[in-house]
């Protein structure tokens, strides 16, 4: 069990604030173009394949980061690799409010995806230092809700904002306050409470391996990497267009919406860590809970691609935010089934694949969107939206039925 030294008062402020914030942050920046796409669209003549490309940049760079930065974090600490990317961050949300250009804007974006590639994977690695491993379904659940508190904020509120601003001055917002929430991290998170072990650089290559050699990892990445990967490329651009363009709400009402997909969200990721934690005392593996919340979602995907009836869309679509965070289990689960040294690792593993999957489904979502005549300058055909949907639910089903089959080789959990 870690050595933990400081009192709860201390933990709340010290650890699960300053991460909560990071977060929080990060998921803000993942989801506002979901509400911003159309102004974006509009502004800078972009087409649904480009409008793809520039939000997705923020998940290529993600991904490119994650197995250095379980070598850092697992090296150097949390405190430290967080606070210092997220200045690329800040830098980021200030090259994005100043460009001109589609292409100054996918630099912008990849720098904040660099910048906050640490937020989660930060705070889990903290966790295992601080907390019993029975206990980390729950707090990582606490810190996922953050994020989709961040995520909340990003739709109905920054609509509202647009009234008073534009989309340049959100983005110089967040970038003063991305700067602020570093420095937060930075002087208030404690030193880890354990020294890590002086390893080689061929040792450090050598626990990647195994990771990924696993093959209880290899049972559970597929379908927690194409789950997460089509909730996060849905919820952070396609959501809010389809609203508009086959549910036909107007701007706003599909602002509240989004809304409703991130308040429910948050219930998700709290309630779905609470479940698993209290199951696992019963003897129910994490990865049993995420199967079937991720087998939930599929479902939820399939009642939105045959497109609900009118006064059944904000259900369906909260339903789609609280299951779409079952994925987020298997960290759990996974930092449970490997050695406690190699924690930023296994989870920096599992998220590299997730985000380079993210990256190309909303990408490809995009160029398969565009095959369709657009209605009107960011408005799209709904057959296009059902063939896409449709793709992504195919892919995760496939994922499920390999994730039922039975694996050879020892797995505890």
């Amino acid at each position: 069990m870690p050595h933990t030294p400081l009192s709860r008062r201390h933990i709340f402020l010290r650890i699960l604030l300053p991460f909560a914030l990071g977060y929080y942050l990060s998921y803000f920046y993942r989801v506002v173009n979901a509400v911003l796409s159309t102004d974006l669209a509009r502004d800078l003549g972009l087409g649904p394949d480009a409008l793809g490309l520039l939000t997705a940049s923020y998940f290529i760079t993600f991904a490119a980061a994650q197995l250095p930065l379980g070598l850092l974090l697992d090296r150097y600490g949390p405190r430290r690799i967080e606070s210092l990317l997220l200045l690329f961050a800040a830098l980021g949300a200030l090259l994005f409010a100043r460009g001109e250009s589609g292409a100054a804007l996918i630099l912008g974006r990849g720098l904040i995806g660099l910048g906050v590639s640490a937020c989660l994977m930060a705070a889990f690695k903290a966790f295992t230092l601080w907390f019993p491993p029975e206990r980390l379904p729950l707090v990582n659940g606490v810190i996922m809700a953050s994020g989709g508190l961040g995520a909340l904020t990003a739709t109905a509120p920054v609509q509202q904002a647009l009234a008073f601003t534009d989309w340049r001055g959100v983005f110089l917002i967040l970038s003063g306050v991305t700067l602020a929430i570093a420095l937060a991290v930075f002087l208030l998170v404690p030193e880890q409470p354990v020294k890590p072990k002086g390893e080689t650089f061929r040792k450090q290559l050598s626990g990647i391996r195994s990771v990924f050699t696993d093959r209880f990892f290899w049972r559970v990445a597929p379908l927690s990497m194409l789950s997460q990967a089509s909730f996060i490329s849905i919820q952070s651009l396609w959501a809010g267009p389809w609203l508009q363009d086959v549910a036909h709400l107007s701007p706003s009402a599909a602002a509240d919406v989004l809304l409703s997909i991130a308040a429910a969200m948050m219930a998700g990721f709290l309630g779905m860590g609470l479940l698993a934690e209290r199951l696992g005392r019963l003897g129910i593996r994490p990865a049993r809970v995420a199967g079937t919340g991720m087998f939930l979602f599929i479902l939820t995907q399939g009642l939105i691609a045959l497109r609900p009836a009118p006064d059944q869309v904000p259900l369906v679509w909260m339903l789609f935010g609280f299951f779409g965070t079952a994925g987020i289990i298997q960290y759990a689960a996974l930092s449970q089934h490997f050695p406690h040294h190699l924690a930023g690792r296994v989870n920096t593993a599992i998220n590299l694949l997730v985000f380079i999957a993210a990256f190309c489904l909303q990408w490809a979502s995009g160029a398969i969107i565009d095959l369709w005549p657009q209605l009107s300058p960011g408005h799209y055909q709904p057959q296009a939206y059902r063939v896409t949907f449709g793709i992504l639910l195919a892919l995760q089903a496939t994922a499920f039925l390999w994730f039922l089959v039975p694996h050879n080789g020892r797995a505890r959990q």
